[in-house]
């Protein structure tokens, strides 16, 4: 049984040697071919050169560079569309995933579970992030309607089989986790320990989670429209009422010269409403353009011990 490890690199060329390590021995007695894909996405540090080091000592290594920095979840795609194994661990290269919890994820597989994911109980990241992401979990499972777990992330066994299905996903925007949902099969959990970060601090600053967290949003869900439609909705509601009220004023005899305030506020509230559906539906044309251009998913620069045969 051949199994592939996939883990996308940006500034870790401290950490390689030691995830190499860890990986090749954490690996299940089961396994008796091993691969470990290492995908640069144009990291700027040494960590290209820390790849073509290890790989002429370990052939189990493939490096992919890419030529510019896509982004985590695209180099993860990179790849997954080199795999050849029989199983895919998709891990971060950070070692807050833990390679020695990879035979615990990958015994579950035997009770016939497709995709078996780790759930960090006791995440050991900063209180900034792990709130973000709870917020960010909550308003996605909202706006598309399915269950979101903060706890669970890339790492996890994957049969070939979903990985494949994944990869026939070749829409512009990526994010790993949701589109391992959406092409189902039958999934289980394992709950894992998290490690603390051993360098550096993490890539995804503020402005990153939420520029990942809008384009996720837009890709996976139409609910923002939907929510614009209802506001619209209620603003005709409101409006037909206070058509109403004016009305029976004027007949009934009460009716003020002031109301310029109201007039005004009422202006500025439909404007911003206005502007606000404006940019909703702007992003959503933006995105969909985005995609009509059909322009690959990421390009590779070099590789080290790979076949020369891509799907990007």
């Amino acid at each position: 049984m051949k199994l592939s490890v996939v883990s996308p690199v940006y500034r870790a060329e401290k950490d390689l040697e030691e995830l190499v390590t860890r990986i090749k021995n954490a690996i299940p007695s089961d396994i008796s071919i091993l691969e470990i894909i290492l995908v640069d996405d144009f990291s700027p540090d040494e960590s290209w050169k820390e790849i073509e080091r290890l790989s002429a000592i370990h052939p189990e290594i493939i490096g992919i560079k890419l030529s510019r920095n896509f982004g985590q979840h695209y180099a993860i795609t990179a790849g997954l569309d080199h795999i050849t194994g029989d199983y895919v661990v998709v891990m971060d290269c950070d070692l807050q995933d833990k390679p020695e919890e990879i035979s615990k994820l990958f015994e579950k597989t035997k009770e016939g579970f497709d995709i078996v994911l780790a759930r960090r109980f006791n995440r050991q990241d900063s209180f900034l992030k792990k709130l973000f992401s709870k917020t960010f979990y909550k308003t996605l499972g909202y706006l598309t309607g399915s269950k979101q777990d903060e706890t669970v992330a890339n790492f996890g066994v994957y049969k070939n089989n979903v990985i494949k299905e994944v990869c026939n996903l070749r829409e512009s925007i990526r994010y790993f986790p949701t589109m391992v949902k959406w092409v189902g099969f039958k999934t289980a959990y394992v709950d894992v320990q998290h490690a603390s970060r051993q360098q550096g601090e993490s890539n995804y600053n503020l402005k990153k989670m939420l520029n990942l967290a809008l384009d996720i949003i837009l890709a996976f869900s139409d609910k923002p429209l939907r929510l614009i439609i209802k506001l619209g909705m209620t603003i005709a509601f409101i409006s037909f009422l206070m058509a109403a009220y004016a009305i029976y004023s004027k007949f009934s005899g009460d009716v003020s010269v002031s109301g310029y305030a109201s007039l005004i506020t009422s202006i500025w509230f439909l404007s911003g409403c206005i502007l606000i559906t404006l940019g909703v539906i702007g992003l959503y044309v933006g995105k969909t353009f985005e995609g009509v251009k059909n322009r690959p998913i990421y390009i590779i620069e070099k590789k080290v011990n790979a076949q020369q045969n891509d799907k990007s």
